[in-house]
């Protein structure tokens, strides 16, 4: 056996390895709900939160703002995203996720949890909330 890859032990690598693994499976029942995997993460940000700007939901949904802002416009269409003035600031147009957005995305969201812990079995409750403090410490440092 020759010595270890490169890409075996390099971080970028590894987490694109990680992800694909949790949404290889997942994917289907995105498409399966009739979404895209960007309306899919859009819906997932939305439906248990505050509403956002585009821009701050283009930074949440990793994706360039006028691709979200089409896809804002698109989704508002299909009834699942609506456009409101920001009350604080009129200046601002916030993206909130509809009754009908929150609907077709609830099941994902089950189903989404129910996939990352049978991804996560084989680690512990230990081992699983250090990945997360140590992933959530890693992007924090990336936006520093």
């Amino acid at each position: 056996m020759g010595a270890e890859r490169f890409v075996d032990g390099y971080l970028g690598y590894l987490l694109g390895q990680a992800n694909h693994a949790l949404y290889k499976e997942f994917d289907s029942h995105v498409r399966a709900a009739g979404l895209s995997s960007i309306e899919w993460r859009v819906l997932a940000t939305l439906h248990d939160g505050e509403p956002l700007t585009v821009s701050q939901l283009a930074h949440e949904v990793l994706s360039k703002q006028p691709t979200v802002t089409k896809l804002v416009r698109r989704m508002g269409e299909q009834g699942w995203l609506e456009l409101r003035g920001d009350p604080a600031d009129q200046r601002r147009t916030l993206v909130c996720v509809t009754p009908a957005g929150r609907r077709l995305v609830r099941p994902l969201v089950d189903k989404a949890r129910d996939h990352e812990a049978k991804l996560l079995r084989s680690l512990g409750a230990s081992e699983k909330a250090a990945l997360r403090k140590l992933l959530h410490k890693l992007t924090q440092g990336a936006h520093a």
